[in-house]
């Protein structure tokens, strides 16, 4: 059979991810990317230490950085991006500046992290006051409450499963549960974190059912990541994604019982 009238393949755009040692969604991370481009992605080194702050410096290590986008130079990426949201926010605002830094001066290519991107992504959304769905245990949530209080953005919400392993394992439905439980007071926005906590099927159903943007650790780092080519993220119905929807009639925010007052106290405020 002859197959030369195809011409192909067609010429590929790269982006290099650099994700942790566990990470275990790569193939989530390719249902945001577009036909014409390719996810090259490796990994930092093992270390045996659960999912904690500890793990969270361990991975993002500016010499482990560095060695891993070395790595990705071969594959000629057009970006870099770190996929790991405790290891980009566990340094703080300034942290994550070096982050970037670090990975420039390794390739010389524009380079973003997940959390870098996830402020990003509140500012193409107007969102200063969001609700916070994590995975981790509190001491790591708080740690990204502290980076997210550090560029001015308000956490009206939260919820948290407390794990330190498999959170790839987590179901959707879990995922949902914490986000209605987040999402009780008036918020701009809803951010799920961790790259390794499943999301995109996630995001279009909690959107409808809670009018408010959903924003995810992969979705904020391809969306950013694609950004630095000149082009989009692909996904159905999300808003990050897609300006047209952005907005919602106003939802109905669930309302305290009223309380009988004492008889003397009648039409008292």
């Amino acid at each position: 059979m002859d197959v030369s009238f195809l011409g192909g393949p067609h010429p590929q755009r790269g982006v290099g991810v650099v994700a942790p040692f566990d990470f275990a969604l790569d193939r989530e991370l390719w249902r945001w990317v577009p036909d014409e481009v390719s996810l090259h992605l490796t990994r930092t080194p093992y270390v045996p230490v659960q999912v904690s702050l500890d793990l969270a410096r361990l991975v993002s290590e500016h010499e482990t950085l560095g060695e891993a986008v070395h790595a990705l130079s071969a594959a000629e990426p057009e970006v870099i991006a770190y996929a790991c949201t405790s290891g980009s926010f566990v340094g703080g605002i300034a942290g994550e500046r070096a982050m970037c830094e670090a990975m420039f001066r390794s390739c010389e290519l524009p380079s973003v992290t997940t959390s870098g991107a996830l402020l990003e992504a509140l500012d193409e959304l107007g969102a200063r006051r969001i609700a916070l769905v994590t995975p981790y245990t509190r001491s790591v949530t708080e740690s990204l409450e502290e980076y997210l209080a550090e560029a001015g953005v308000t956490v009206t919400g939260r919820a948290f499963l407390g794990l330190t392993r498999h959170i790839w394992k987590v179901p959707y439905r879990d995922v949902a549960d914490m986000a209605r439980e987040a999402a009780r007071q008036a918020c701009d926005a809803l951010f799920i974190s961790c790259t390794n906590l499943p999301t995109y099927d996630a995001i279009p159903q909690l959107e409808a059912e809670l009018r408010t943007p959903v924003l995810s650790a992969n979705q904020v780092t391809v969306w950013a990541a694609l950004r630095r080519l000149g082009t989009r993220a692909v996904g159905p119905y999300q808003a990050l994604l897609d300006e047209t929807a952005r907005q919602w009639p106003a939802r109905e925010l669930p309302q305290e019982p009223a309380r009988e007052l004492p008889e003397e106290q009648e039409g008292w405020a």
